[in-house]
């Protein structure tokens, strides 16, 4: 059972300010749970039912260093930022900063991302192509956000998230800097890549003008029917797909 104090915490966790104060954030609902258990990252704490805690005990034991609280489902609807709750929900540890590495691979970078759903899905494509590491500008909404860590799908365990400034990145790197637009080259016309950095910009502004004029080239994707858009997830996927090495 929880006390009231921990509670007060954990549900302290779905905002910014008290993440940023504890440097730890919330991973929720059995498979992003279970992604964590499995692997050697850190657990704070565990709070599950009884029944999941006994089904699962193996994975649990991985981490000793984790407190444990068997929860009935009322407790467990009392912290959850989901609808509809899951049988389990973890604390986690935010992983230190570390310096973005400059190697010769592809690299997302986003300018002022601000949809939690777009963010955790970019951080879910980036971990299905094998994109190491997405560069954030500082107004890019907040990478643990519980519905950006859910979107995610465990992506946060093996993509390296960092925060710059992107003209300061974009300046260091020699790599082809690629500006999803509305109005570049059509990406069925370009080679795929061994290396490169692709941008994507904000939902409605798209890509800021000092960010693209670092960029080497710009790249749509063509548009056949009537919509206006594509939004940034769906756009960062599919130039994923076409420009990356298969």
């Amino acid at each position: 059972m929880l006390s009231k104090a921990q509670n007060k915490y954990i549900r302290s966790l779905t905002q910014p300010k008290f993440r940023n104060e504890y440097k730890v954030f919330i991973a929720e609902g059995e498979k992003i749970a279970l992604e964590w258990l499995s692997s050697d990252a850190q657990v704070q704490t565990i709070m599950a039912t009884a029944e999941w805690a006994q089904l699962h005990r193996y994975p649990i034991a991985r981490h000793p260093e984790a407190d444990l609280h068997i929860v009935n489902d009322s407790e467990l609807a009392g912290i959850s930022s989901l609808q509809t709750p899951n049988h389990v929900l973890l604390t986690v540890p935010m992983p230190g900063k570390k310096d973005i590495p400059i190697v010769n691979e592809w690299y997302l970078v986003l300018d002022d991302l601000q949809d939690p759903g777009n963010m955790g899905t970019i951080i879910r494509i980036a971990d299905w192509f094998g994109v190491n590491n997405i560069i954030c500008s500082p107004g890019c909404v907040d990478v643990y956000n519980p519905k950006v860590v859910q979107s995610a799908m465990g992506g946060h365990l093996r993509v390296g998230i960092h925060e710059s400034d992107l003209v300061t990145f974009l300046s260091g790197i020699d790599l082809p800097k690629i500006a999803a637009t509305l109005h570049g080259t059509n990406v069925y016309e370009m080679k795929r890549q061994k290396a490169g950095v692709l941008i994507i910009g904000n939902e409605s502004k798209g890509v800021s003008d000092k960010v693209a004029a670092m960029a080497t080239q710009a790249v749509t994707i063509p548009r056949t029917g009537g919509a206006e858009s594509l939004n940034a997830g769906v756009s960062a996927g599919i130039l994923c797909a076409l420009l990356l090495p298969c």
